[in-house]
């Protein structure tokens, strides 16, 4: 986990839902910086996956719900590495949710230094039952607050990345 700054946990059900969540930022610290002297790819995700992480909590999803047996996985992923980031620099991220159904929740990241945009990440989330190890719908009482959460964030743009395919053009 990274030590960072993290935003309050979503007070359901009166608090608005921030739109887009801001939950995590950080500074970049020397284990992430490689040969090359700035942020290595792999701490991209890393970072990126911590908000990931403080999402989750967020929507309740906390070490109880996990220790009854639910959670959310990764399924695919989808990074984008845009900018450079140095020793020290500071980094946040951003979180949108683009739209769920009764097992699936999408995802977009945003990492920033400041003004500047350093990375995307597409996510899509799938919601498991980990004692049969499959997935599984969502709780209702999840499942509404993830609803909730895509209805906040229906207002914002979509961004222009969401849904690219990598490859080379014929």
């Amino acid at each position: 986990m990274l030590e960072s700054t993290r935003a309050g946990g979503w007070q359901l059900p009166t608090a608005p839902i921030p739109s887009p969540l801001a939950l995590v930022s950080t500074n970049v610290p020397a284990e992430w910086v490689d040969y090359n002297g700035h942020m290595s790819e792999w701490c991209y995700l890393l970072a990126l996956g911590d908000n990931s992480d403080a999402f989750f909590r967020f929507i309740g999803i906390n070490e109880d719900y996990r220790a009854s047996g639910g959670s959310l996985y990764t399924v695919e992923t989808h990074l984008r590495n845009l900018r450079e980031a140095a020793l020290g620099d500071p980094i946040s991220m951003t979180l949108q949710v683009l739209g769920a159904d009764a097992k699936r929740v999408h995802v977009a990241h945003e990492m920033f230094s400041g003004a500047t945009l350093l990375a995307t990440c597409e996510q899509l989330l799938l919601h498991v039952d980990m004692a049969a190890g499959r997935a599984a719908a969502m709780p209702t009482w999840l499942s509404e607050r993830v609803q909730k959460m895509v209805h906040a964030h229906a207002g914002l743009s979509r961004p222009d990345w969401v849904g690219r395919v990598i490859g080379l053009p014929n």
